[in-house]
């Protein structure tokens, strides 16, 4: 054979391996698999580990001792202080902007929309144009008629009428033995249904919600759709403590911008959730393609506040509330009620106090924190190992006692029992304190 005739085959041969996709085979779609996930602003990186879930000495809560098991949680990032009075005021500024954009264009107005130079106008379906400011103090009357719904009658904001709307999958419904979509047929069993909540607002401006169960077809009926005012109740600061003269918390904590980085309380679980969305889709909408952010179970919380330490019982690696210098290392209740030994009388800036291995700031003390995990004083007896979470999505209609939620850290009112790492208690998911507050975690993507 002539060395002209080899050499094409031989040349055809080496592209094939060179660019390692050989004709014929598996090659997957093209994409690349060497993703490494950018660090989230303001988050800490917590590594996948195992640890020993619970209290590790006996629980003075409840003068018993819980039932300790081995957990193993995978990776995720978490903020590293307690969402801030500043950073849940951008989520409430938005609604805020969100809901006066929609009126002007709602009043005509097409200007605040964004559509195609091609296409007219459509009322139902238009994107906000962001970039237009809108024109809170005009005196034009028909853009003050237009705006109207957001303020009272002496020209305060009307802070009830707040409302952010989104939707969730009840996927608790979904993997129901009876509603398992059946493959071989292509769709969901004869008869399959699925409960749902569903929310609306009368002419008063009121939210209402209630569950119903409809046939489950498609996934979309999965979906169940949530309006929830976000505003943070001011009432709490004397709502919880009746007896007490904290009325300059109550008028100026949330909106003082002396309080900027405190953290935000008056906040309830489903607040906090609305929080996490939100959060979700404004990363969304800047292109970034990440898990969404949401409340940490009650084992990725634990295990992060432990800071990698498996037997201490604070998050700060020992097992007392001082220093070897006889300081306070968190912000909670000392002694019978000198609030002030620890530099703080009620809340305090976030990270005022060192943090723990992981870098986390604030996991005991300042704030107690929602969980995303509903309470059960037995849950450790029949949770898993991997991942563990009792986790129930409860419904308009379920009992209150399926509505608690689990609260860990402790707070600056509390005795410092509640600071440690295996401590829980609870708090129904509707109820709003001003010693309770949250952050988010995301899990990570990739290795």
């Amino acid at each position: 054979m002539k060395l002209t005739k080899i050499l094409p085959i031989v040349a055809l041969a080496t592209a094939l391996v060179s660019c390692n996709k050989p004709a014929g085979e598996l090659v997957g779609v093209g994409e690349n698999g060497n993703f490494k996930e950018a660090n989230p602003y303001g988050m800490v990186f917590i590594k996948k580990g195992s640890f020993e879930m619970g209290s590790n000495t006996q629980n003075a809560l409840f003068g018993q001792d819980d039932n300790q098991f081995m957990a193993t949680v995978e990776a995720f990032w978490m903020d590293e202080t307690e969402i801030t009075n500043s950073e849940y005021k951008q989520f409430v500024n938005w609604v805020r902007d969100s809901i006066a954009y929609t009126l002007l264009i709602d009043a005509g107005y097409e200007e605040f929309a964004v559509t195609s130079r091609d296409e007219e106008f459509d009322e139902e379906n238009y994107r906000i144009n962001w970039k237009k400011k809108i024109p809170w103090n005009s005196k034009d009357e028909d853009i003050v008629d237009a705006l109207s719904p957001l303020f009272y009658s002496n020209g305060a904001l009307k802070t009830t009428s707040f409302h952010y709307r989104y939707g969730y999958m009840n996927y608790e419904q979904a993997v129901l033995p009876q509603n398992k979509f059946d493959v071989a047929k292509g769709c969901y069993p004869e008869g399959a249904t699925t409960r749902v909540d569903t929310f609306w607002v009368d002419e008063r401006n009121a939210i209402h919600d209630s569950t119903i169960t409809r046939p489950l077809r498609e996934p979309a009926d999965l979906l169940s759709i949530a309006i929830i005012n976000i505003y943070p109740d001011t009432m709490v600061w004397v709502r919880d403590f009746q007896y007490t003269y904290n009325d300059p918390m109550l008028l100026k904590y949330f909106s003082h911008r002396g309080f900027s980085d405190y953290p935000v309380v008056g906040v309830t679980w489903e607040q906090a959730q609305a929080f996490c969305r939100w959060r979700t889709d404004y990363l969304a909408s800047s292109g970034i393609d990440a898990q969404i952010y949401r409340l940490p179970t009650e084992a990725e919380w634990e295990y992060a506040a432990r800071g990698g330490r498996k037997l201490a019982a604070y998050p700060w690696g020992s097992n007392y509330a001082r220093d070897s210098k006889g300081c306070f290392l968190a912000n909670f209740k000392p002694y019978r009620g000198a609030y002030n030994d620890d530099t703080g009388t009620t809340t305090m800036k976030v990270a005022q106090f060192r943090p723990n291995d992981f870098g986390l700031f604030d996991m005991a003390g300042n704030v107690a924190e929602w969980t995303s995990s509903a309470y059960n004083p037995s849950a450790n007896t029949y949770t898993n190992d991997l991942n563990p979470n009792f986790q129930y999505n409860a419904k308009k209609d379920d009992p209150d006692v399926l509505k608690r939620k689990v609260v860990k850290g402790g707070s600056w009112k509390d005795v410092s029992a509640y600071l440690r790492n295996g401590a829980r208690t609870y708090e129904y998911q509707y109820e709003d304190r001003c010693y309770i507050g949250f952050r988010c975690v995301r899990s990570h993507i990739g290795d």
